[in-house]
């Protein structure tokens, strides 16, 4: 069911809204299920310790919003924006973040299972010490990310953006790094598997034997 009129309480399952202003709205503790919003604001709202199940936010424009506490089941959030968000204590399982940007949240500390965080921008965010094992990062932008002390054990990242990203005991073994620029951040303390050691050397112009 679509709706196209404002919408003050948490929606009811199985609804769509589209092109809706929920600024400001207080939906504290709530529980949202197969619940979809396009191109909606949710600007400066109050969602801490909410609870989606199967929701899609699509192109949606979340500045400022309070989601801490929140947990999030096999929800979508595609191409949405997350400026300036609170969003520690988040815990994001099976969902998929693809396309999304997060300028000046604070996604620290989280907790990341089995999830697509495929081409969002992760530009300038604080990551250091976060669980991002087996995460789905490909083509993520990582650009002066702090990612110091992760574990992106089995992650991939095949031609994500890590210019200047800081990855000071970093593990980053059985990480798929295909099309990684290998010059683009220090590696100096970075745990590497054989594989990546030898795309770095490659990448540095060294030689190595097949």
């Amino acid at each position: 069911m679509r709706n196209t009129r404002p919408h003050v309480g948490p929606p009811e399952p199985d609804t769509t809204w589209e092109g809706e202003d929920f600024a400001r709205v207080d939906w504290d503790w709530a529980e949202l299920e197969q619940v979809t919003f396009l191109d909606c604001r949710f600007d400066d709202a109050s969602l801490i310790e909410l609870v989606t199940r199967r929701c899609v936010f699509e192109r949606c424009v979340l500045t400022g919003v309070a989601l801490s506490g929140s947990r999030h089941e096999g929800t979508a959030f595609l191409s949405c924006r997350f400026d300036r968000a609170k969003l520690f204590d988040v815990i994001w399982s099976a969902c998929k973040l693809t396309g999304s940007q997060f300028p000046g949240a604070t996604l620290r500390p989280m907790t990341s299972t089995e999830c697509d965080w495929s081409y969002a921008s992760l530009r300038g965010v604080d990551l250091s010490g976060v669980d991002l094992s087996g995460q789905k990062l490909v083509e993520a932008d990582l650009t002066d990310t702090d990612l110091r002390e992760s574990d992106l054990t089995g992650a991939v990242l095949r031609h994500a953006r890590l210019q200047t990203t800081l990855l000071r005991g970093a593990d980053l073994r059985g990480a798929d790094t295909d099309g990684v620029n290998w010059r683009g951040f220090d590696p100096t303390g970075v745990r590497l598997d054989l594989v990546q050691t030898v795309q770095f050397a490659r990448a540095h112009g060294v030689l190595v034997a097949d």
